[in-house]
């Protein structure tokens, strides 16, 4: 399923970026590594790709079978889901507005782009456009959706 070598090159990077993260919340003298002023890590289309199968297949989402990213230029994220409605509203009953249940129904694809930014150490992100097949979706109920998953707000995604 996942070539031994890629995913210890993926599982690497993400290890580095959650010490990193675990390290930015306590106190310096507890810090094993120095600060530095700026950090740059870069991850691949592919290395995200990986990392969300192993995480879905580590830790399933009801409702969500896959997830594909693409990563474009002054950040810019699409993303491609397949997910099947009626778990998620069996899992969380309510979660789909009644308006919206007659269409959003069964197994399908949506497609989440998104445009994230960074300040003051928070990162947020706002939905650009979201589609379910050719419909598109209200952009608070596609945050609403990813709140409900996370258990963040795009307000403050780094909690």
């Amino acid at each position: 399923m996942f070539g031994k070598v890629e995913m210890k090159i993926s599982m690497q990077k993400v290890g580095l970026v959650l010490a990193l993260m675990a390290a930015s919340r306590l106190p310096a003298a507890d810090v094993s590594i120095p600060p530095v002023a700026h950090f740059a890590l870069a991850l691949s289309d592919d290395e995200i790709n990986e990392y969300m199968r192993y995480v879905l297949l580590m830790r399933p989402r009801p409702g969500l079978d896959s997830v594909t990213v693409k990563i474009f230029p002054h950040n810019y994220v699409s993303t491609f889901m397949v997910v099947d409605f009626d778990a998620v509203e069996r899992w969380k009953p309510g979660t789909i507005p009644a308006l919206l249940r007659h269409i959003l129904r069964g197994k399908q694809s949506v497609w989440v782009d998104y445009r994230f930014t960074a300040a003051d150490s928070r990162l947020t992100f706002s939905v650009e456009k979201a589609y379910y097949d050719k419909i598109r979706l209200p952009a608070f109920f596609v945050e609403k959706m990813i709140e409900l998953y996370t258990g963040k707000s795009s307000a403050g995604a780094n909690r």
